[in-house]
């Protein structure tokens, strides 16, 4: 029973629905959700340090409830978008509701989308893979499945990887940086991988070629069907999906650096490395993402398993506060920097 608490994860897509159907300020309804009542309920709910005893972990494991939770994401996001379009192509909405309507389902292709693409992504099935690049279509960042599993987890917490925040950098110059560089290390990655199979760069074999022209398709599909406003408007809700993903990425590790050593290599990744929040609502909401720290340390442990590490670096704040925080520069440094002095001194 204690599991069934992450079905409140479907409350995001639930909220994003009602303010496509009623419009008018509710159309802002995931907004407040996500970013007035999470963090308020954050502040006033504990976390909790428990870690999950060796025979109940490998019953969670076994339990396909986790999975499932997971699976039902990718026909809800889709039904969700496809309302939206509807919506947006047949009635006559106030332009301020179409604004709200764009970000309440552009947050949900980041919250529910893109994470739960992240966790998928790492899976080792053929067809969770596929619904984890399904999942990146709606917020055209499909180079992710690419670059988030061969870069950034090869790189983190150095400044080779691009989705590594670096101390005094703001997170609207992070954006440009990461959201540039990431993709064209996702290139890079797949160049690396065709020329050692003896692949051609420009052939079927090439999945960034392939990325691109079914998020093309997409974009296509959606003006032909529903207008091509509305096609625009699918472009900017997924703009809106992944600059939530840039900004999960800035707070995730920000400031954070692994060593060189005398080698030349980096040391081995370690909790340390990442930013660990246990604040109980958004560890539910977004499938345990903010206990980053053991992802990184172990990133084929399940969502459902993932552990807390004493020695980790700890956010004051839950993920949503985190980045509310973030998006203001000098509150985020006079709070966080002191934090990262704390772990890197």
């Amino acid at each position: 029973m204690r599991d069934l608490k992450y079905l409140l994860a479907y409350l995001l897509p639930l909220v994003t629905l009602s303010a496509i159907y009623y419009g008018g300020i509710w159309s802002f309804a995931t907004l407040f959700l996500s970013f007035m009542i999470i963090p308020a309920l954050e502040v006033m709910l504990p976390g909790t340090t428990q870690n999950f005893d060796e025979v109940t972990e490998e019953e969670r494991l076994k339990s396909r409830f986790f999975d499932v939770l997971l699976w039902l994401n990718v026909p809800l996001l889709y039904f969700i978008l496809g309302y939206y379009f509807y919506t947006l192509a047949t009635h006559s909405l106030l332009w301020y509701e179409v604004f709200g309507m764009t970000i309440s389902v552009g947050l949900l292709c980041g919250a529910e989308g893109i994470n739960v693409a992240h966790e998928l992504g790492h899976r080792t099935t053929w067809y969770e893979r596929v619904m984890s690049k399904t999942l990146l279509l709606s917020s055209f960042y499909m180079h992710f499945a690419i670059e988030h599993n061969l870069g950034h987890h090869k790189n983190v917490a150095t400044d080779e990887d691009p989705a590594s925040s670096r101390l005094g950098e703001t997170v609207y110059a992070f954006f440009v940086r990461s959201v540039r560089d990431s993709y064209l290390s996702a290139w890079h990655i797949e160049h690396e991988r065709l020329r050692r199979a003896g692949h051609k760069i420009l052939s079927v074999h090439n999945e960034m070629i392939r990325f691109q022209v079914i998020q093309l398709l997409y974009f296509v599909a959606v003006g032909l069907v529903f207008g091509w406003w509305v096609a625009v408007l699918a472009v900017v809700v997924g703009v809106i999906g992944f600059l939530m993903l840039e900004t999960i990425n800035y707070v995730e590790h920000y400031g954070l650096r692994r060593k060189k050593l005398t080698s030349g290599r980096y040391e081995k990744v370690q909790p340390h490395h990442s930013w660990n929040s246990n604040h109980t609502i958004g560890r539910i909401l977004l499938y345990e993402l903010t206990r980053h720290s053991d992802h990184h340390y172990k990133a084929n442990r399940k969502y459902q398993v993932l552990r807390h590490f004493d020695d980790t670096p700890q956010m004051p704040y839950g993920y949503p506060g985190a980045m509310l925080l973030a998006w203001i520069p000098p509150l985020w440094f006079k709070v966080m920097d002191k934090e990262v002095a704390k772990y890197t001194c």
